[in-house]
C-alpha cells in the first residue's frame, strides 16, 4: 500500500501548525506565492533524471539566475513515463520560460 501525496502532506502540515501553536490563517500569511509552470517531458526512463549531470547543471543554472526568488522541482511521475517540470518565479513569463529551458535538456537527454 502507498499513501498520496496529499494526505502525507496533511499529516506534515497539521504537525507544524500543532508545533507552532499559531492558527493555519497565520502561518499561511507567511507565505510567498509565486506563479508556476509545470511541463510533463515523456522520458524513457523517468528515474535516470536524479542521475543526469546535463538536467542537474542546468538546473543550477536556472536556481543562480533566479536568486533565491522561487524553486525548482524536477521529478519523476509515480504513475507515468514521465519526468515533472515544475519552477514556480517572480513573475508567469520567468517561470515558463525557466520551466522551458529545463525542460528542452530532460527531452535532449532523456526523451523519447
Amino acid at each position: 500500500n502507498t499513501t498520496g501525496d496529499g494526505l502525507l502532506t496533511g499529516i506534515h502540515l497539521a504537525a507544524v501548525v500543532k508545533r507552532s501553536g499559531k492558527k493555519l490563517s497565520e502561518l499561511a500569511a507567511q507565505m510567498k506565492k509565486y506563479p508556476q509552470s509545470l511541463i510533463n517531458v515523456r522520458v524513457t526512463d523517468k528515474y535516470g533524471v536524479e542521475q543526469n549531470q546535463e538536467v542537474k547543471t542546468v538546473m543550477e543554472a536556472v536556481e543562480r539566475e533566479m536568486n533565491g526568488e522561487g524553486r525548482i522541482l524536477v521529478r519523476p511521475s509515480g504513475t507515468e513515463p514521465l519526468v515533472r517540470v515544475m519552477v514556480e518565479a517572480k513573475t508567469d513569463e520567468d517561470a515558463h520560460r525557466y520551466a522551458e529551458t529545463i525542460a528542452k535538456v530532460v527531452e535532449a537527454k532523456m526523451g523519447l
